[in-house]
């Protein structure tokens, strides 16, 4: 059998990651993995990555609640992968989870683990979407805020119909000569 190793996570600064720790060695781990980290991915992720390329098979990776190995279904499904595919286990001291039992109940939960983790995806995509779409009809723009408004664009074509040059009129408005191409072959009428 392998060793016992630890991981511990908090989500913000403001969290005590102490109780985790604690926690974890009186279950027996030989090792703890443990960080503050924000909602950043790439935080999260780096911490993944360090346990998962510390295991080898045999270990059994222990975790206090099976959401201390990520902050979305996704992610944490695929950290059970990553730790499956070392040929190691995840338990979690809540109980939620246990891969070092393979009966038929436990590959049910993993299996359903992943259904969840497409829901929560395809949720979210969809109010996203659906929150966009509103704010579109209710005439929010998305994007950077415009530099110039529809009277000043008019303006710049005006004068450079009089024979004002792009230079001289991307330097009075500060924005780039592009951009007063761009305004000058616009067809609207602003």
């Amino acid at each position: 059998m392998g060793q016992l190793i630890g991981f511990a996570r908090v989500s913000t600064q403001g969290q005590d990651i102490d109780g985790q720790l604690e926690t974890l060695k009186a279950a027996g781990c030989t090792k703890i993995f443990y960080g503050k980290n924000s909602g950043a991915k790439e935080a999260n992720k780096a911490r993944l990555d360090e346990i998962i390329n510390y295991i080898r098979e045999g270990d059994v990776v222990l975790v206090t609640k099976l959401d201390r190995l990520g902050r979305s279904l996704r992610m944490i499904l695929e950290a059970l992968d990553a730790i499956e595919d070392k040929k190691a286990a995840v338990r979690s001291l809540d109980g939620a989870i246990d891969t070092s039992n393979q009966s038929p109940t436990a590959k049910a939960q993993q299996a359903l683990i992943g259904v969840f983790a497409q829901l929560e995806r395809d949720l979210i995509v969809s109010r996203t979407s659906e929150g966009r779409d509103l704010a579109m009809r209710n005439g929010i723009q998305f994007g950077r805020k415009q530099k110039l408004n529809n009277n000043e664009k008019k303006i710049i074509k005006e004068r450079h119909a009089r024979g004002e040059s792009v230079r001289k009129l991307a330097s009075e408005h500060d924005v780039s000569r592009p951009t007063i191409d761009r305004i000058i072959k616009d067809t609207n009428k602003y």
